[in-house]
């Protein structure tokens, strides 16, 4: 499925206009039933809509996050039809995140992910960002690795 349509490109719109607005349902209307999410930072993987729901969850419960493109961000269609984007979470911090208190923290994590599709949907997220950067920025100490 090399370079596809505006189909895909109309589902990964709503789907980010359905995760900006929080709207669990909407958002799980564009995945697969069978969909796999993976947080490449902390080690996490969700299957299935039961899944996805809980990593939509753990990231709304704790900030009022919404996804943005990065002024220098790009994304890319792969030849086997995988999209690939860079963006950012932008947000505070409103409730406890991996044993973290709300610390009311403003949150601008830069990241890129992995989108796959199946059967008309999107069947695959995985997301890369700096752990210790989202750490740092919600107010955890984390030492700074000098070159």
């Amino acid at each position: 499925m090399p370079f596809p349509g505006n189909e895909l490109r109309i589902l990964l719109a709503k789907h980010l206009a359905a995760e900006n607005a929080h709207d669990l349902d909407a958002v799980l209307s564009t995945l697969h039933p069978d969909c796999v999410f993976e947080d490449l930072a902390t080690g996490q993987t969700w299957r299935g809509h039961a899944g996805a729901a809980s990593h939509y969850r753990q990231w709304w419960d704790a900030f009022d996050v919404a996804v943005e493109p990065r002024p220098e961000g790009r994304s890319r269609w792969c030849d086997d039809g995988t999209y690939v984007g860079e963006a950012r979470f932008v947000g505070t911090h409103r409730a406890p995140i991996f044993g973290v208190a709300a610390t009311e923290r403003h949150l601008d994590l830069p990241f890129v992910v992995l989108v796959g599709f199946r059967d008309g949907l999107m069947a695959s997220e995985r997301f890369y960002y700096d752990g210790a950067a989202l750490l740092r920025q919600i107010g955890v100490p984390v030492p700074k690795l000098e070159p």
